[in-house]
């Protein structure tokens, strides 16, 4: 990395000053939990992040979950927190539950001449649709709908996006958005989590913005959860976690299982990624072997390998010549939270880094909360 790329990012790790109070509930999963008992647990989590004063009886919610591929969780948004949390929501009064989300460039593309696999057959594949269909909840993928199934948002003023952002009718429809991520490497962002599921709400052609411009890539993704209808309309940030996607990502991975799993749950989608990505790391240094941590299992460490990734996803999202004349992504390991470019431009967004408040809900959860207390305490 040249002198002047590296003063670049240190530029834009510029932390602000603390800024507001965030509440994060942690709920402690034991070793051998049922799946009752892993769904009583995430529940506990949304109850405590949340009293639910904004749900109003027949009001619609939106969950938005992490598709990109066919892959079980935690690849994808565990079938689990699915249902625990769509049937959370039908039993707090909602009218309609709607589940969904649409899948990644590798997976399915959508065009104005048509679309070219089925984010529907996906969730089928990675076991979500038995989930949402036992809470009683729809389900909606944003391309069967088509080209023309999708609206433009302005993007933040200042902000590195240059055109509006192309996101699906069914934001400006449902009273409230629910996110329920998953917690994972990513080989090109280096995290997949509450942020970057932001994501599968862009039309293709955004997306090729978001790739193709890859110099702010990260920055295009804090900003990408500051449009404003999310602002508006997103209540609640949860991730089940008792299995942690540590390598590679996002759709393959050591998938690491610490003794201790979590549920945790904020109504800020930023004070939950600082706790996501804080889980990441720990399990990434404790609960995964050192060999799965070198290359080839986890090549996000070497620039030259994220910067390939992008601009093969620039090809597949539009054709060879776009991949060649797109922008150098600018790859930056991620050895703390602190290191991240898109918790960083979210924390200028906000106007500061939130002062994080754990609660921990069950006695499995006091130690985790200890240690990513820890973790996410900006530094000195």
């Amino acid at each position: 990395m040249s002198g002047s790329t590296q003063k670049t990012i240190a530029a834009l790790l510029q932390l602000p000053p603390l800024g507001a109070g965030e509440m994060v509930s942690v709920s402690g999963i034991p070793p051998g939990s049922s799946r009752e008992n892993i769904r009583d647990t995430v529940r506990l989590a949304a109850l405590a992040a949340t009293d639910f004063a904004w749900l109003k009886k027949g009001d619609s919610v939106f969950i938005k979950i992490a598709l990109n591929s066919g892959h079980r969780y935690p690849a994808t948004t565990s079938p689990d927190a699915v249902y625990a949390v769509a049937s959370l929501l039908k039993e707090k009064g909602a009218r309609r539950v709607i589940v969904g989300d649409m899948s990644g460039i590798e997976y399915l593309k959508l065009t104005p001449e048509g679309t070219k696999g089925s984010t529907r057959r996906l969730m089928k594949k990675c076991g979500m649709t038995t989930a949402v269909e036992e809470a009683g909840a729809e389900k909606h993928f944003f391309e069967e709908a088509g080209w023309n199934g999708f609206y433009p948002e302005p993007p933040v003023a200042g902000g590195n996006w240059k055109s509006p952002l192309m996101v699906p009718n069914i934001l400006r429809e449902v009273d409230h958005i629910v996110l329920l991520p998953r917690c994972g490497r990513h080989i090109i962002a280096g995290a997949t989590l509450g942020l970057k599921a932001a994501v599968g709400y862009m039309r293709t052609d955004t997306r090729l913005e978001y790739h193709r411009d890859a110099a702010t890539l990260q920055e295009k993704t804090a900003e990408a959860n500051f449009i404003a209808v999310l602002k508006d309309k997103q209540r609640l940030t949860l991730t089940l976690a008792d299995k942690v996607l540590t390598t590679l990502g996002p759709d393959f991975g050591y998938v690491a299982s610490p003794e201790t799993g979590i549920a945790f749950a904020s109504t800020s989608v930023v004070a939950h990624d600082m706790v996501s990505l804080a889980w990441l790391l720990e399990n990434l240094k404790n609960n995964t072997p050192a060999v799965r941590r070198a290359w080839p299992s986890d090549p996000y460490q070497f620039p030259l390998i994220s910067r390939i990734a992008n601009r093969v996803v620039v090809w597949w999202l539009d054709r060879p010549l776009a991949a060649f004349s797109a922008e150098r992504f600018e790859h930056q390991p991620i050895k703390t939270i602190w290191d991240d470019r898109a918790l960083n431009r979210a924390f200028h967004l906000l106007g500061g880094v939130p002062r994080l408040c754990f609660e921990p809900i069950n006695q499995e959860a006091a130690e985790p909360s200890r240690l990513l207390a820890d973790a996410t305490r900006p530094p000195a």
